[in-house]
């Protein structure tokens, strides 16, 4: 065996310090690109709802009926919203003798044309059943819908009997909850209807009556107020009686390509929204996309009420979470939603 001199033995030792040195940052580089590799690949997919819901099965809510596409609240709206595949939405509330209708406002001064000053003032509650069906509600919105009449919730309950593929959002004006589940128990629709507040208390009520019936719980208030409500009812444990979640949505006013004519609102302006003119919603994207996943966590729908007439609208708020809307455009969400799906290659 070849024996080296000891200063040999030195300088070699010398040279294989520094050649470990210099492959050190080397290794620590490709250990550290391997794990942010590994990172990146099992970092998951943003949640999307065509990768969880068939299109089939993606629920749009027909605002009071068909929107703007028909009068309001009355069975040939509620035939519209149904035939678009949409599931239409009936304000209830109760005339003088106690017949539960369809109808939204709290005086009858927007939806009776050419009303006297004394029955603009008057309402649903002020009213019997054999008066309001002397009502035309159909021609404040055009002649061809001249003739049409306030629905009494017991026949559009019957009318749904016998189609059991037709479901309906109540959403609680002023009602008894005791007889309007009486109604929808009667009708044999129970599971079919979707009571709407947004109060939690009405919610929480109704599942009382009516355990098989679904609840939602609409949201047009801040942010913040939004995130307190629903700590207060997982704090609470009455979040088990909301099924779902709609979050109300305008386009941003303070952003820089705001269109007010794009707006779906009604004296909107009331409602608080972000002062960001990045942001294109009235809401944050962030929150808009947190409430979601807290929502999924809870086992809720979410749905989006678009307040807008930009077909564009809708696919943002999809990749953003939402799973559901509520519109009054039934037609154009319709085809937006299904535009989405086929985009990605999901039916």
């Amino acid at each position: 065996m070849k024996h080296f001199p000891a200063s040999a033995m030195k300088h070699l030792a010398a040279a294989a310090a520094l050649l470990l040195a210099g492959l050190a940052p080397a290794a620590a580089a490709a250990t550290a690109t391997a794990a942010g590799s590994s990172s990146a690949a099992a970092a998951p997919k943003p949640w999307n709802v065509t990768d969880h819901v068939a299109l089939k099965d993606f629920i749009i809510q027909a605002h009071r009926g068909a929107g703007d596409l028909a009068e309001e609240g009355t069975l040939e709206s509620f035939q519209l919203g149904w035939s678009l595949g949409a599931i239409p939405e009936a304000d209830v509330r109760a005339t003088q003798d106690g017949v539960i209708v369809s109808f939204h406002d709290n005086n009858f001064k927007r939806i009776i044309k050419d009303a006297d000053e004394a029955l603009k003032k008057s309402s649903v509650e002020k009213s019997t059943w054999a008066f309001l069906q002397t009502l035309d509600v159909g021609l404040y919105k055009g002649p061809q819908f001249a003739g049409r009449r306030v629905a009494r919730m017991s026949g559009i309950f019957d009318y749904m009997r016998t189609r059991p593929e037709l479901r309906i959002y109540l959403d609680i004006k002023k009602v008894d909850f005791a007889r309007l589940a009486a109604l929808v128990k009667a009708a044999g629709v129970e599971e079919r209807v979707i009571v709407a507040s947004s109060k939690p208390e009405f919610l929480i009520e109704w599942k009382q009556h009516a355990p098989a019936s679904g609840t939602l719980l609409w949201c047009s208030k801040a942010d913040d107020e939004i995130t307190r409500m629903l700590d207060d009812l997982v704090a609470t444990g009455n979040i088990r009686h909301i099924t779902s979640v709609q979050l109300h949505v305008h386009p941003n006013r303070n952003a820089k390509n705001y269109n007010a004519a794009e707006d779906g609102g009604r004296d909107w302006k009331k409602i608080p929204c972000t002062t960001d003119p990045g942001e294109p919603f009235s809401r944050p994207r962030d929150f808009i996309q947190s409430l979601g996943a807290r929502l999924r966590s809870l086992g809720l729908l979410y749905q989006a009420f678009a307040y807008s007439k930009d077909a564009t609208f809708y696919a943002p708020l999809m990749d953003l979470g939402v799973a559901s809307f509520a519109t009054d455009r039934p037609d154009i969400a319709a085809a937006e939603v299904k535009k989405y799906y086929a985009a990605r290659g999901k039916k």
